[in-house]
């Protein structure tokens, strides 16, 4: 039997000898049809089912291997080429070594690990122009009236490109070839969805420039500070302790010393209420746990498994806790004038001395009561007379100083001076010099 297009006559009866005809479909676009809300004319947001996304979004280390790129299907091959227009390679970078971690995190959430306190930012996908016609087809009319919402369908075999996120996206690509490696399955996996912006019809240009404008025109969070803002991080839930549990004299009243502590800020502005930042908090609070290897830690997470050999969680908290406590207590009334003792590198220096006085502490150690009472004669004002040379730089006349030095540089020298009174550092710091 042959089949061929039809006309409109309305004798359906076959004649002898005829070949049947047959009405064929009207043309439609074929490929993957999702529902989202626009922004713009030509760019959408909305949520994708993970399998779904990476059936999209090809996968970058694939893209990058030549060799397995020569077996690939036209699809594959043509992904990559498009990528390369606008993404920066991710072997071999800190981009790259960055997935496995990713993957770990997004299995952890997914697992329920971390409850709700998890997230991934949206990932931003770009089609590019076509010169045979749009690649993303919009239905026209809205699923429910007055909501905006309504589908497009992406043709099958268009290239779809990570422009932001695509760490997230090579991440996911890891859990979905190998779920079991990360205590996962793919029923478990199919129920995940990915939030997602999407842009069309825009040049390679714009593509780059979207690309430029996400990756440079924020600004970067300080490491110290972002981790003071990690939740899960043993240092901040010590730094956070100590904030909630010391009780200080603030003007004439009780105040709970969580209420002096800055957590949205790296450093304490001029007319600020607060005493401390909680990253200078979290800074004392590691050292002291760590010492000198501590200052590293400033800046990175501390898991309990870093904790020294032998040493519980619960014994490291309430340990470091008390010690720093009482030590803030003491020194109360000079962090209430902001005096030296509040910046950074002088917060790390109490806190490697202050580390001598935990049992797990290496070399000449001290009792609590020892190193509390090696602070009662020091100097804390800012002078370059009591400072210069220790944890800053004199500046300008009337024995003004500058406390810009880093952590790393001054941090052992105020321990020492701290440890050590006998020394010529130590006797400068106590105003004996």
């Amino acid at each position: 039997m042959t089949i061929t297009e039809g006309d409109s006559s309305s004798d359906s009866t076959p004649r002898k000898g005829t070949p049947m005809s047959m009405f064929m479909p009207t043309a439609r676009a074929e490929g993957i049809t999702l529902p989202v809300m626009p922004f713009r004319q030509t760019a959408v947001v909305g949520t994708i089912g993970l399998a779904t996304l990476l059936q999209m979004a090809h996968s970058p280390k694939l893209g990058e291997d030549p060799r397995a790129l020569k077996y690939q299907s036209g699809a594959t091959r043509r992904h990559a080429e498009v990528r390369a227009l606008v993404q920066r390679m991710i072997k071999s970078t800190n981009k790259g070594k960055n997935v496995p971690e990713y993957a770990e995190y997004i299995a952890a959430g997914i697992k329920g690990e971390y409850g709700n306190g998890w997230s991934t930012p949206p990932v931003t996908l770009w089609i590019p122009s076509d010169d045979e016609g749009d690649a993303v087809i919009p239905e026209g009319r809205e699923l429910v009236e007055g909501t905006g919402i309504q589908n497009i369908t992406i043709i099958s075999g268009t290239p779809v490109i990570a422009i932001d996120g695509e760490t997230q996206v090579t991440a996911l690509h890891e859990l979905y070839d190998d779920p079991e490696a990360y205590g996962l399955t793919y029923a478990k996996l199919r129920g995940f969805l990915v939030p997602f912006e999407l842009y069309w019809g825009l040049s390679v240009e714009d593509a780059r420039q979207i690309f430029y404008d996400r990756n440079v025109q924020g600004v970067p969070v300080a490491k110290n500070l972002a981790m003071s803002m990690d939740q899960r991080d043993f240092g901040t839930q010590l730094a956070h302790s100590v904030a909630k549990e010391l009780i200080v004299e603030h003007q004439g009243e009780l105040v709970e010393f969580s209420k002096l502590v800055q957590a949205r800020k790296r450093q304490l502005g001029k007319n600020d209420p607060e005493v401390i930042t909680l990253s200078g908090l979290r800074a004392l609070v590691v050292t002291v746990l760590f010492g000198r290897g501590g200052i590293q830690l400033t800046s990175s997470s501390v898991d309990e498994s870093d904790l020294p050999e032998g040493v519980k969680p619960d014994e490291a908290r309430d340990t470091v806790v008390e010690l720093v406590g009482s030590t803030i207590n003491d020194l109360f009334p000079h962090f209430a004038s902001r005096s030296a003792v509040s910046t950074p590198a002088v917060l790390a220096g109490l806190g490697i001395a202050g580390h001598q006085a935990m049992p797990w502490a290496d070399g000449d150690k001290v009792t609590p009561e020892t190193f509390r009472d090696l602070l009662v004669g020091i100097k804390w004002e800012r002078r370059a007379s009591y400072w210069g040379g220790i944890s800053g730089r004199a500046v300008g006349v009337d024995d003004g100083i500058s406390f810009a030095g880093g952590v790393k540089d001054s941090g052992g020298r105020v321990a020492d001076a701290i440890l050590y009174p006998h020394t010529i550092p130590g006797k400068k710091i106590r105003g004996q010099a």
